[in-house]
């Protein structure tokens, strides 16, 4: 019987039998990946991808540009447009028509849904519930764009905003008359000016905080967040903003017409609100100074009701100044025109409800008088056993705060181990604050959230904010000023953002998986709570950028999203601009709805490359004015 060697013919096509397959495998999926990467390259070395092309009013670009007074805006790209249909499943109907919004009526051009004057009518006066918010029903709701007021022009840049505003964007001159006397705002030519006064504060408010700051520590960083009650055009806050003080303004819509909207045009944080019959939407613990300058607010009525809730939301160790009547009445009240008794019996009053909140009177001079509140309860508790009223509260949740009614009661503070230790943890200065870990994370208090989740969420933000530098070329300018984060979580944008001229409102939704805002004000940032199937509290045209990421994943079954789309519209300014983040199925669906709103848009891959599948979508608001009524001719 013949032997098969190694050499011969058989024993080789055997061989070549077996490596054969597996050679194909390997030449056919080094082609895929090959072609795969190709492709993936093509795409995302289209510049679209890397740098935010835009629109500009001559003509297009493939860089980002600015419009003649300075705002970012966005066009068509010079190369070919993202194409997400070959990613993902969804469907691109280009030959829809897009549903054109139209412009609402002129007299809407400062319509606040929530604070309608109209619809507060029909409320309550008592506790001055007709001007807390009312808002508007299903069927109520506007499908229209608000306009601005004819010659709209973009406002004056920080820190010259701080001192002036055009008068055709607010044109309204009663302040200017009705406060003539004690420098609020005056009219010249075509501006406001601020000179910094104020009803108590005639030398300016920068000689006031001065002041204060010799009562207590203003500039050493210990005292970060503030809140103005009844804010009047918020010179207090826009001259804190020199001591590194971040002010939380707020005043009604009342007779004091557009006070909110002032402080706001200046590039101050400011919202519409009130001391009526609910809490104010800030967490408790949440605020290091509270600050009322003649604010008129009945503190001693009501069984102390707004002092305790001035307690609620201040830090333990937080001050709270009161100036103008009845402090100091011995001296000034014939000023005021009310009787010694009248004024007697008011503060009298006050020294109670605050010895009955546990707070100590650090001092009173001239017409400025500061209360401090304890640092834990230990020796509170022990003298409620003598004093019964105000009860502690028994609410389960001391920060739940959106239309909830106020209590007549001391909100207790967390349990500590020591007299010395200050209840829920003590927080570093400022600025080292804004990335310490936050005493609600350090202690857990704040369920799912630990040091290294806050640590890595700062990263994250300080990389994402890097890339949004790369795309919005204005951003480091002084572009934007009023900045809103629709859904903060832990404030990780506001943080990244520090080092821009510009302030953050961060709302963190009720609808939220975490109750996070208590953590953000220990950060010694500034935000609000909010629900986004309803209007914001602010006037229209207050925002220059809007940042979205995660919101409408949230909110995509909660409500109508075009309605949260037409509130964007009406708080940003003209060309202002709006940063979404979220899934391309939901970015497409929102650009199909702003494609209608006057808002020109590009939907753009993730920061870490186009296998990301979050997206982000960057839209410009354009410009675009109402017209004059015949009463503006």
């Amino acid at each position: 019987m013949a032997k098969e060697y190694s050499g011969s013919p058989k024993h080789h096509h055997r061989l070549e039998a077996k490596r054969n397959p597996l050679t194909w495998i390997l030449g056919v999926s080094f082609l895929c990946i090959l072609f795969y990467v190709l492709g993936a390259w093509q795409r995302s070395s289209n510049p679209n991808t890397t740098q935010f092309s835009a629109y500009n009013r001559g003509g297009c670009d493939s860089h980002v540009t600015t419009s003649d007074n300075g705002n970012a805006v966005v066009g068509h790209p010079s190369s070919t447009n993202l194409d997400f249909a070959s990613h993902h499943q969804v469907v691109l109907n280009s030959s829809k028509t897009v549903s054109q919004f139209p412009s609402c009526d002129m007299s809407f051009s400062e319509y606040t849904p929530c604070q309608d004057k109209v619809r507060g009518r029909k409320f309550d006066r008592n506790m001055l519930k007709y001007r807390e918010r009312h808002c508007p029903a299903k069927e109520e709701l506007l499908r229209c764009l608000i306009p601005a007021p004819p010659q709209y022009k973009t406002p004056f840049k920080w820190p010259q905003s701080r001192d002036y505003a055009w008068y055709s964007n607010i044109p309204h001159r009663e302040l200017s008359i009705e406060k003539a006397i004690q420098n609020w705002i005056q009219l010249e030519g075509n501006r406001f000016r601020f000179p910094g006064g104020g009803t108590m504060f005639p030398r300016g408010a920068d000689a006031y905080i001065d002041d204060i700051g010799r009562l207590i520590p203003l500039t050493d960083g210990t005292i970060r967040t503030a809140i103005d009650t009844g804010c009047g055009v918020a010179s207090f806050g826009a001259y804190l903003l020199n001591r590194n003080i971040l002010t939380m303004s707020f005043a009604p819509r009342d007779t004091h017409e557009a006070q909110v909207q002032f402080a706001l045009e200046r590039g101050v944080p400011a919202m519409i609100g009130i001391m009526g019959s609910q809490r104010l939407p800030y967490p408790a613990r949440a605020f290091d100074l509270a600050h009322c300058s003649r604010c008129l607010i009945p503190w001693q009525k009501y069984d102390g009701l707004y002092l305790a809730e001035v307690d609620r939301i201040l830090r333990p160790g937080g001050y709270w100044v009161l100036s103008g009547p009845p402090i100091h009445w011995k001296k000034f009240w014939r000023g005021w025109e009310r009787t010694r008794e009248d004024l007697k019996q008011e503060q009298d009053a006050i020294e109670d409800v605050a010895k009955s909140l546990c707070w100590k009177k650090v001092i009173e001079k001239n017409d400025l008088s500061v209360w401090q509140k304890p640092i834990n309860h230990v020796e509170c508790f022990r003298s409620k056993k003598v004093l019964k009223a105000p009860h502690m509260c028994e609410s389960d949740d001391p920060d739940t705060a959106w239309y909830r009614n106020l209590e007549a009661c001391v909100t207790p503070l967390p349990e500590v181990s020591s007299s010395d230790d200050v209840a829920g943890g003590a927080i570093e200065k400022w600025p080292e604050r804004a990335y310490a870990v936050p005493p609600r994370i350090r202690s857990g208090s704040t369920p799912g959230i630990t040091a290294e989740r806050f640590v890595e969420d700062n990263k994250l933000w300080k990389e994402r904010v890097a890339h949004y530098k790369r795309i919005i070329s204005p951003l480091p300018t002084g572009r934007y000023r009023n900045i809103m984060d629709m859904n903060a979580y832990l404030g990780g944008f506001a943080a990244a953002m520090l080092n821009y001229p510009v302030w953050v409102m961060n709302v963190v939704p009720i609808n939220s998986n975490h109750d996070t805002l208590g953590v953000i004000y220990e950060r010694g940032l500034i935000g609000t709570y909010q629900d986004w199937c309803e209007a914001f509290s602010t006037y229209p045209r207050t925002y220059d950028l809007i940042h979205a990421s995660g919101l409408f994943t949230l909110y995509q079954n909660r409500c109508d999203i075009t309605y949260i789309l037409l509130e964007m519209d009406r708080i940003l300014r003209p060309e202002g601009t709006v940063i979404f983040r979220d899934t391309v199925e939901l970015l497409v669906k929102i650009q199909s709805i702003t494609d209608g709103m006057r808002w020109k848009s590009q939907i753009m891959d993730h920061e870490s490359g186009p296998f990301n599948p979050e997206k982000i979508l960057v839209a410009v608001k354009t410009y675009w004015t109402g017209e004059a009524t015949q009463k503006q001719l």
